[in-house]
């Protein structure tokens, strides 16, 4: 069907590690498919410190500010800002 948009949704995600306090950040159109993915992939960051678990989440309506929320939250550099964020004590 020619002019037919189907409207994405981007989530920013934050995925902790079940066996080390770190944290992997992270933006997708399914978090929870890329949660399968992060515990799965023979390489990379996220194969060291598996299994994972998604702890925080959060909506946008586009890529654009997904991906800008990512990039501020990675600039932290904190995983101290980051619990925060987790537990709701800050907001993007």
């Amino acid at each position: 069907m020619e002019g037919f948009f189907i409207p994405m949704n981007y989530y920013l995600y934050i995925l902790e590690s079940e066996v080390r306090e770190t944290f992997y950040i992270g933006m997708s159109v399914d978090p929870k498919k890329r949660l399968a993915y992060h515990n799965s992939e023979d390489q990379g960051y996220t194969k060291r410190y598996r299994p994972w678990k998604i702890v925080f989440t959060q909506e946008f309506d586009s890529k654009e500010r997904a991906l800008e929320a990512e990039k501020r939250v990675k600039k932290w550099k904190s995983n101290k800002m980051t619990r925060l964020l987790i537990a709701g004590e800050i907001a993007l």
